[in-house]
């Protein structure tokens, strides 16, 4: 059974098994790109970067349990994998978010390469300016991956380097066709045997369900943020009222070429440079949520996972509650376009949680003990 899901537009809900996503019909360049395609920037086994930014994957930058990343869990366990996607529109007058979820890209996609477990790869993609570059991104980040020499041997080195050459090709596409002139944020997660790499650029959000507890697997990428404003400031760019430049309110994005002053072929402000994330997955591991800011505009990390636990105890449907986070967002009168993907690595729905009896001694005291005997006499009267 086929385990292909791709999401570009409308109000939509998607299965990781309801089969291939047509092909792309499109009549614009992009669309047609392939692997000879000479707007298809070749694989490189080395990855140059501007001096102003650097692969920050520390576990530590984000919410996460300490002790987590993982070389020290010796747990057998592997994911059983289920995911479900759902998309709507909520309350723009154009569409700019896309989606894919494939649960197994070694077996979809044909590849030689040996991993022993599950292989599969989630994404969210939030445009602006248009769809093109989220429709982009969509159809080629995981192609670059794949096509990788060293995967899966240095899997956060190539997904680093398909963010980049993502961006990349999608300037050469721009350069021929200035229609497709666009922004987008991206977030990927890979699962790869029990490992979970979770790489970001931009403000959608990843958050796992560890046994209850909501741990955020990236950072929103503002211009605010003091982290991403110095790095802002040191490639040439600065901050006006949240945003970079005066014009973007993320602080890193792919696309955006035609925006002065964003990127060169040396760096800029704007960097489609990915943070990174990984951890080993146990047992404990439930689900991963992710959502573009329209969802995170409403919803905080740890009540979107309360919220999907109770839709997955009821249903244990990873579509269903996809459509539950966006229809309960749409609720909260959330302002953007809306997309939620939802991976389950267990087949069985989240157990119920017990909460630890307490351990504190009632007693009487001596004269409670009086006053209770004076009681019981007098009933006796």
């Amino acid at each position: 059974m086929e385990e292909i899901d791709e999401g570009v537009n409308g109000s939509e809900s998607k299965s990781s098994f309801e089969g291939l996503p047509p092909n792309p019909t499109a009549a614009t360049v992009y669309r047609q790109i392939t692997r000879n395609d000479p707007l298809v920037l070749p694989c490189k086994n080395s990855l140059v970067r501007h001096s102003s930014l650097k692969i920050e994957a520390k576990l530590s930058d984000v919410s996460a349990e300490p002790g987590r990343v993982t070389e020290e869990c010796q747990s057998d366990f592997l994911p059983e994998l289920r995911s479900g996607a759902y998309a709507d529109i909520g309350f723009r007058s154009t569409m700019e978010d896309a989606y894919i979820c494939v649960d197994n890209f070694m077996q979809n996609f044909g590849s030689k390469k040996h991993i022993d477990g599950p292989s599969a790869f989630y994404a969210v993609f939030d445009g602006h300016g248009g769809k093109n570059a989220a429709d982009f991104a969509c159809h080629h980040l995981l192609k670059f991956i794949l096509e990788d020499e060293t995967f899966p041997c240095d899997i956060e080195r190539t997904v680093t380097s398909a963010f980049l050459q993502t961006d990349n090709a999608f300037e050469k596409a721009c350069s021929l066709d200035a229609a497709l002139a666009s922004g987008t944020t991206a977030l990927a997660a890979l699962v790869i045997g029990r490992l979970l790499v979770v790489a970001n650029a931009g403000d959608c959000r990843a958050v796992l369900c560890h046994n209850g507890k909501a741990i955020e697997m990236s950072r929103d990428h503002k211009p605010a943020c003091s982290k991403e404003k110095k790095r802002i400031e040191a490639s040439g760019g600065y901050v006006y009222d949240g945003y970079l430049n005066g014009q973007l309110n993320v602080a890193r994005a792919l696309g955006d070429w035609h925006m002065e002053g964003m990127k060169g072929r040396d760096g800029g402000p704007l960097s489609a440079e990915p943070e990174l994330m990984t951890i080993k997955l146990t047992a404990e591991d439930e689900f991963l949520i992710i959502g573009c800011d329209g969802i995170w505009d409403v919803f905080r990390s740890q009540n979107a996972v309360d919220f999907a636990r109770r839709r997955l105890q009821l249903h244990n449907d990873p579509i269903m509650c996809s459509k539950d986070l966006v229809d309960e967002a749409l609720k909260r009168k959330s302002g953007d376009n809306l997309s939620a993907v939802v991976v389950c690595f267990q087949q069985q729905p989240p157990p119920n949680l017990v909460a630890p009896r307490s351990r504190v001694h009632r007693s009487f005291s001596a004269e409670g003990l009086r006053e209770l005997q004076s009681f019981l006499d007098g009933l006796d009267n």
